[in-house]
């Protein structure tokens, strides 16, 4: 193997040649690479994905073959953060910066030799490198394709251990078994060639394969690629039978990861042992797919499930990954990992692993991903405990925040256990469980902060952080809204006031319900709180969600002319829910029109849903509000709003909702 191989193994490189596949295949052996060899330019792009290849090696001399063989395969390449080396003859060198603009990365001229060949393969793979596609990974985790990533590692004493599947898949009694039980797994009349290239393989090192049949079930082959890793002897198996279908369904196409049935299976099978489970779900992908094709969407579930199975080794290792369905992946903790503080641990790392960056060709693509957490009980079937994942997976993409939520071993669900909910809130604030982070503000043409928006947490004993929308639920039922709004305008203003003079020009947005503004003194309590706190009036929006105003169009009017009059400004939140928004707008007397979440990410939607979003804009601008758009979650999305006329923003994109210390910290960065 070359001095400049990865750290985590051999490397893999994937070639398209229609006429000279065998022969650059040999070469590119000789030099230290795994191939994974094509002719047909039909299927390449989708077997690119599936492989672990993160370099190509496409063939055009004498085809002229740019439609035909190079750009099918760019996008797979470019998406997986790979590089691209073509081969020219002669008459194509007039064309390499063509080749270039068409998404090749390296060339190499027909006249190569085999020391040219690997200096630029060697090139290639350093450029991956530098992209971050190279990252070493976990033994388990680097082998991520089709079907099983089947393997198998050879151990001191003359035993290998091999992988679950593969154990079973065999027919052994154990997943560590002697080097002569596996050979007997190997027709007679192959053994001795087989035994000869394991024996070449211990005494030169470099990487070879072995290929053979199965006793007693013809038509079965097993290519066994072996491969050093970290100095231990080992082989990845590729299944090239139909036989191998049967096992297929236990694993996902595109991820390589458990499907959703054998995660299923895997859970059962232990059941009765403490389990955590995290359900993790990718938001916008489908727009993502949109804008920049399915291949590049099937390679980036390929990245981050790499991403996902390389953090769970990490921080709980032995940790059950599968891709559960479309965008949702599920990570299976057991035993001492199952703790809830772990779980949360390694949710928050999962999470800041998938926000970041991934790169396609010249653009970035931002993502984020909800987790909802739900621990085992002693009466749960796997299904079950999926369910209940669900429902905090649910609830995390309601409540915003961190997006992590959970359901303890104790419950059912939040829905469930209302009554028990509005029980404990009445303790809640006596028991100071009632928090406040502040939401940053953004100008849509800058990054320094202009405003918060002060939001609720209930930080319940028994569930953790819950958001603002069961909290508001739960006070509405109970009928404790009008305490409840209460303290959390008084403990928003009191943080507020004493933010440092770095903090002066920040304007501080509390939320007043409908409750609320039914109240005969409400505005004079509200202007009494404002000025007992010390916090300047000018500086102060009172944001009324538009649910809020509907019942009473004239009070709610009548009401905001007067705020305006003794210094507030006024908005309107949650715009774009409600169902008579156009009716009763020109009616109000505001200052800003907050565009709802669901809304604003409509931009980047449809053209029919961009003219929605479009609309609303220019409807605030000619009634002279600002705008302010919510939930905020990619580049694109605040991109598109900012050029329609959107004047501020808040979201994920930027910023989550953060203690006022953290705040402070941000805006002094």
């Amino acid at each position: 193997m070359s001095g400049d191989a990865a750290p985590d193994g051999q490397r893999s490189l994937f070639i398209l040649s229609p006429a000279d596949r065998d022969g650059l295949a040999h070469m590119a052996r000789d030099a230290g690479w795994r191939v994974i060899g094509a002719r047909r330019p039909r299927d390449a792009a989708q077997r690119f994905l599936r492989s672990e290849a993160q370099v190509a090696l496409v063939d055009l001399r004498g085809h002229g073959g740019v439609d035909k063989l190079l750009r099918p395969l760019t996008p797979a390449v470019e998406a997986g953060g790979g590089a691209l080396v073509v081969l020219i003859d002669q008459a194509g060198e007039a064309d390499v910066e063509s080749l270039l603009d068409a998404g090749a990365t390296h060339y190499l001229l027909s006249s190569f030799t085999a020391t040219s060949l690997q200096a630029t393969l060697a090139s290639a793979h350093r450029l991956v490198e530098r992209l971050g596609g190279g990252a070493r990974h976990s033994r388990r985790a680097q082998r991520i394709r089709r079907g099983d990533a089947f393997f198998w590692e050879l151990l001191e004493g003359g035993r290998v251990r091999l992988s679950d599947n593969l154990t079973r898949q065999l027919s052994l009694p154990a997943s560590v078994v002697a080097v002569a039980r596996l050979l007997r797994c190997i027709p007679r009349n192959e053994r001795r060639a087989a035994l000869a290239a394991l024996r070449a393989m211990m005494r030169t090192g470099r990487p070879s394969a072995i290929a053979h049949g199965l006793p007693g079930r013809p038509g079965d082959r097993l290519v066994h690629h072996l491969r050093t890793d970290q100095g231990i002897i080992a082989a990845d198996v590729e299944w090239l039978s139909d036989g191998h279908e049967s096992d297929s369904a236990s694993r996902d196409y595109l991820t390589g990861l458990r499907s959703r049935q054998a995660a299923l299976i895997w859970l059962e099978q232990r059941h009765g042992l403490p389990t955590t489970l995290l359900l993790l779900s990718i938001s916008q992908f489908e727009r993502m797919n949109v804008a920049y094709g399915q291949v590049v969407g099937d390679a980036l579930l390929g990245r981050i499930a790499r991403r996902i199975e390389r953090i769970a080794d990490e921080v709980a290792l032995g940790a059950m990954v599968a891709r559960i369905a479309g965008t949702e992946f599920l990570v299976a903790l057991t035993g001492e990992t199952a703790a809830v503080d772990r779980a949360t641990f390694l949710a928050r790392e999962l999470i800041g692993a998938i926000g970041r960056p991934f790169s396609a060709g010249d653009h970035l693509i931002r993502l984020t991903a909800r987790c909802g957490i739900a621990q085992s009980r002693a009466d749960d079937d796997a299904t079950n405990m999926l369910r209940r994942a669900g429902t905090a997976l649910a609830d995390a993409r309601q409540a915003g925040g961190e997006g992590i939520r959970i359901l303890s071993a104790e419950k059912h669900s939040r829905q469930v256990d209302a009554d028990r909910l509005e029980t404990d809130l009445r303790l809640a604030l006596d028991r100071g469980e009632i928090g406040i982070v502040f939401q940053p503000q953004y100008p849509a043409h800058s990054e320094e902060v202009s405003g918060v928006e002060a939001l609720a947490r209930w930080n319940h004993p028994h569930y953790g952080p819950l958001g603002a929308g069961l909290l508001f639920a739960t006070a509405e039922r109970s009928d404790y809204m009008l305490p409840l709004s209460a303290h959390i305008q008084a403990e928003a203003l009191r943080q507020a006031a004493t933010w440092p003079r770095a903090l002066s020009h920040l304007r501080l947005s509390i939320n007043v319900t409908a409750d609320d503004i039914a109240q005969p003194r409400f505005m004079a309590d509200l202007l009494g709180l404002v000025d007992r706190s010390g916090f300047p009036r000018a500086r102060l929006t009172v944001e009324i969600t538009e649910s809020g105003l509907i019942a009473d169009v004239g009070t709610a009017a009548a009401l905001l002319r007067a705020l305006r009059a003794e210094g507030l400004a006024v908005a309107i939140d949650d715009f774009g829910t409600g169902y008579s928004s156009l009716a009763y707008l020109k009616s109000l007397p505001l200052d800003y029109l907050k565009i709802d979440s669901g809304l604003a990410q409509d931009i980047a939607g449809t053209a029919r849903d961009r003219i929605v979003v479009r609309s609303v804009i220019h409807l605030a601008k000619s009634l002279g509000l600002q705008v302010i758009a919510e939930g905020v979650e990619t580049q694109q999305q605040l991109d598109l709003l900012a050029h329609e006329g959107c004047d501020f923003y808040q979201g994920f994109l930027r910023s989550p909702a953060i203690s006022s210390a953290d705040l402070v910290s941000l805006v002094l960065r």
